[in-house]
């Protein structure tokens, strides 16, 4: 298995970073969401590397493979992390995709490291530019559901992750989007992180401010959220972001949820080709 070395934890033990790398030519990372790992992304990747691109994926410290250390949980050393992999696989002209948490990063790797070596971004149903609803961001999640979520997780993170899902991909009564073996693989890939790592993570991405760093993405943007996204509202994510981030590219997935990556695969997939590509994006607003 691959492994870079991304520093030590406070015990000095080092922090290993798991990560797959498949294809050659230009790279795509891949950033996965919470409380995912990299394993999320199997079928962009599967289309990616049979379009001719190098895809690589990674494990955030505390998830899938990678090491769990007690702290480190924060967004400037998760970025570290992020510019440890792509300094020790020498990338040059990456593409940066972030799903959710993971456009967090992304923004987080421009206003830290001036977006080194990233030619172009994609945020997917992302958290930035801020998550929390305050008097200056009307629009977005109230505290009070943090913390329910928090003390959910404290007492049955399993069930909490179960009902998360049906969440994460709009599941109702009389509408399932996904098979219920794909639920319950969603849910393993879930509890594979570490119970500190998948709390303190959503302390991360739920009250980090990323609005003053949105301006530091100075490469072409490509935005793509659901309008019926119940985990991360698109009036406080992406629709702000588009306007935030300079000549950025705004596509609504109208009536889809929070998990496109299953539920939108190969529309999904046909936006991300089509940007890095430089050829036309599918209908925006």
């Amino acid at each position: 298995m691959n492994y870079i070395e991304a520093g030590k934890d406070d015990k000095g033990n080092p922090v290993n970073i798991y990560y797959t790398d498949y294809g050659t030519g230009k790279p795509i990372i891949l950033i996965h969401g919470w409380p995912l790992s990299g394993a999320m992304w199997e079928y962009q990747m599967d289309e990616l590397v049979n379009e001719g691109f190098r895809v690589i994926t990674y494990d955030r410290r505390g998830f899938g493979k990678s090491s769990q250390p007690w702290d480190g949980y924060d967004y400037d050393t998760l970025t570290d992390d992020l510019k440890s992999l792509i300094d020790q696989l020498n990338l040059e002209d990456i593409t940066l995709v972030g799903f959710s948490m993971g456009g967090g990063e992304v923004v987080r790797y421009f206003s830290r490291y001036a977006g080194k070596g990233v030619s172009r971004v994609i945020l997917i149903s992302s958290v930035t530019p801020y998550m929390l609803q305050t008097d200056s961001n009307p629009d977005g999640v109230p505290q009070e559901v943090f913390n329910d979520m928090l003390f959910q997780m404290r007492q049955d993170r399993i069930g909490f992750l179960n009902d998360f899902g049906k969440t994460f991909f709009g599941e109702t009564m009389l509408h399932k989007p996904l098979s219920s073996a794909l639920m319950d693989y969603f849910r393993m890939l879930c509890s594979l992180a570490s119970p500190r790592a998948t709390i303190e993570c959503a302390k991360a991405f739920s009250s980090t401010d990323f609005r003053d760093e949105m301006k530091t993405v100075n490469v072409p943007t490509l935005i793509i959220h659901g309008d019926a996204d119940k985990t991360v509202p698109i009036e406080a994510a992406a629709k702000l972001a588009a306007i935030e981030i300079p000549g950025s590219k705004l596509i609504i997935y109208e009536g889809s949820p929070h998990g496109l990556f299953y539920t939108e695969k190969h529309r999904l997939n046909d936006d991300i080709l089509d940007f890095i590509e430089g050829g036309p994006i599918g209908k925006s607003h």
